[in-house]
Order: structure tokens, then C-alpha cells, then sequence
């Protein structure tokens, strides 16, 4: 390899002391323009790069934040990276981004290398199958504030930001309800998760409150995917007793379901009313459009970026704040209007 050009070999160019070199290169006031005018046109045309690893290392500070995520293929993910993306660069973070897609081991990995790339602070959303908080105890005890966002895990000192989940359950099972249905499935996820788990309790809740019964046969736990939709749909068809409501605990999975509801001859919202979750885009592609749960991905994504740097500037102590609820709400759309046309 090309051996890297140093602000020793400028300031023996221009026969001027390092120390000047690299206020120049700094911009300090001490230096007049001319001279720093001469020396980054000198650095440039030699290929200097700033080591800036070094720099931040001297400071005990590296300017990168961490953040481990399930999935990167998820609208919901993106927005909440996009959030994430640009409360970082206006403090002027960068973030380093990974995925477990979906495994435990692959997130010890993930968290492994981030402890070791020495990230300021570090942002999770858990994997399905992560149980144990044990491979995040390297950043407390370093004093690396960690916090969780979306699916999360108790930990003593990390913070959460998450929707009430079980009210957002309860709102989309309570609107099928008050369509008129009275046997209503829910395909849920991983009941290891806080999300699916909280939307589920928010399903009975309104079952109890609307006096119909909790039939463990209408739950249906899957990896929500496509397949899952279209399976749930097959599955639906076999039914003796078939719902006339469906409650489904993310949009991509609810679309593929309705297609394939569809395609079988079932007419929605008559035959069968269907509310989703995330306000994907893909919501408002099917016809009919599906009602859902809008998830504020962009603001959690601003949020959790934003009470990390907090901490980090001293104005916040996340360690304190257990947790922080963001407001989701229920849209309305074609596809769970039984009683009315919309």
C-alpha cells in the first residue's frame, strides 16, 4: 500500500513545524490565510487525509452512534433511520448501522463489533428470538448510554422509546367491533417481542370490554411475512367457523393476506373486515385500501437520536427516564367499513 502522507511530511515540504501544519489544517486563528491558503493546497495535492480515528480517540469521543436493527427491507425501519439520519448530522454524528435480520447471534456480533468500533452511544431494536440483555452489559458498564426503540428489553439502564401498543391494539380491535364483527382473528408476531405481545393484550381487552369471547384457535402467531398472509389466508378458508374480522399486526403481511383473500372470491370488507398496523405505503396500493395503525417511525427515529445526544451534551440523563410513549393513531380506510360506505 501507498504509504499515507502525515503532517510531517508537509511541514518538511514547506519547511514550517508540524504544530503549524496542523493549525492551518485546523483552521486555528493563529495562521494567517496566506499560509493556510499554501498549506491545505499543499495537502491536498499530496493526498493528506485526516486521521480523524485518532483525533476523536485523544478526545475519548468518536462522533458515531450505533444502531442494530432486526430488519433494513421495512418502510417502518427506514423511516425510523431516516429520523434517526438527520437529528445525527445537524450535532454532527455519523451513525453506524447494522442488521441481526432477525437472530440473536447475529446482534451479539452486531454488538460486539460496535462496543469495539467504540460507538458514543448505541440505539437497539431486538431481534425476534433475543430474550437476554447480557451482550449490551459491555456499554453500561463503560458508560455508553444504550437505548431501545421499538421492540425493546428491560434493562436497568437503558431507556425505551416505544407507542402504547396495547391501546393501539385495543383501537383496531375496538373499530372492528363497532363494524359489527363478532369473530375476529389476530396474526400476530413473536410473543417474545413487547410490541406483539402488548398488541395482543390490547385485542382481549377489547374482546372483554365488548363482551365476546377470546378463541385461542383466532390467534395465529407468524414471522408476518408474505408467506404468513397468504398461509393465513388458506388457513381462513378452512375454517368451520370463519371470521368476519382480521386483525393483523403489520401491513405487508395484512396486503398479502387480502390478496389472497381476493383471489379465493371473499369480498372485503363484507365477507371479512381487515385492519393492519405501520401505515406502509403499500396500505393505500391494495384496493380496497387497508385501515391501520399509523406508526410514527420518522418521529421515534428523531426521538431516540435526539435523547441519546442529549445525554451525551450532559442536557439529558437517559438512565433515568425509563421510558418514553409516542401517540400512534387509527386510519380509517375501505377495507374494515362494513356499516358504511366510505
Amino acid at each position: 500500500m501507498e504509504k499515507e502522507t502525515t503532517i510531517y511530511d508537509i511541514a518538511k515540504l514547506l519547511n514550517l513545524s508540524p504544530a503549524t501544519v496542523s493549525r492551518a489544517l485546523n483552521d486555528h486563528p493563529a495562521i494567517n490565510s496566506n499560509t493556510k491558503r499554501i498549506i491545505t493546497a499543499t495537502a491536498t495535492e499530496m493526498g493528506y487525509r485526516s486521521n480523524t480515528f485518532a483525533s476523536n480517540l485523544r478526545r475519548q469521543r468518536t462522533n458515531t452512534i450505533g444502531v442494530i436493527v432486526p430488519r433494513l427491507n421495512s418502510n417502518f425501519m427506514s423511516t425510523v433511520l431516516a429520523g434517526m439520519e438527520k437529528v445525527a448530522n445537524k450535532s454532527s454524528y455519523n451513525l453506524i448501522i447494522s442488521q441481526s435480520l432477525e437472530s440473536v447471534k447475529k446482534e451479539v456480533a452486531n454488538a460486539k463489533t460496535m462496543f469495539n468500533s467504540r460507538v458514543d452511544g448505541l440505539l437497539v431494536s431486538v431481534a425476534y428470538d433475543t430474550e437476554k440483555t447480557d451482550h449490551f452489559d459491555a456499554f453500561t458498564k463503560k458508560g455508553v448510554p444504550l437505548l431501545f426503540f421499538d421492540r425493546v428489553l428491560d434493562h436497568k439502564q437503558g431507556t425505551s422509546i416505544v407507542i402504547d401498543n396495547v391501546k393501539a391494539g385495543y383501537e383496531a380491535t375496538a373499530h372492528l367491533i363497532g363494524q359489527g364483527c363478532r369473530r375476529i382473528m389476530h396474526v400476530t408476531g413473536s410473543l417474545k417481542r413487547n410490541v406483539y405481545i402488548d398488541r395482543l393484550e390490547g385485542y382481549r381487552l377489547a374482546l372483554l370490554e365488548a363482551g365476546l369471547p377470546y378463541e385461542e384457535e383466532l390467534i395465529r402467531m407468524t414471522d408476518l411475512s408474505e408467506e404468513a398472509g397468504i398461509e393465513a389466508a388458506s388457513h381462513i378458508q378452512s375454517m368451520a367457523g370463519r371470521p368476519d374480522g382480521l386483525f393483523i399486526a403489520n401491513d405487508f403481511c395484512a396486503v398479502s393476506c387480502m390478496s389472497a383473500l381476493k383471489r379465493a372470491g371473499l369480498s372485503i370488507p363484507s365477507d371479512i373486515a381487515v385492519v393492519g398496523f405501520n401505515n406502509d405505503p403499500v396500505s393505500t396500493v391494495i384496493e380496497p385500501n387497508l385501515t391501520t395503525i399509523d406508526y410514527p417511525g420518522e418521529k421515534m427515529g428523531e426521538v431516540a437520536a435526539q435523547s441519546l445526544i442529549n445525554h451525551l451534551n450532559g442536557t439529558m440523563n437517559i438512565q433515568t427516564t425509563n421510558r418514553i410513549v409516542l401517540h400512534s393513531e387509527l386510519i380509517v380506510r375501505e377495507s374494515s367499513l362494513k356499516s358504511a360506505i366510505f
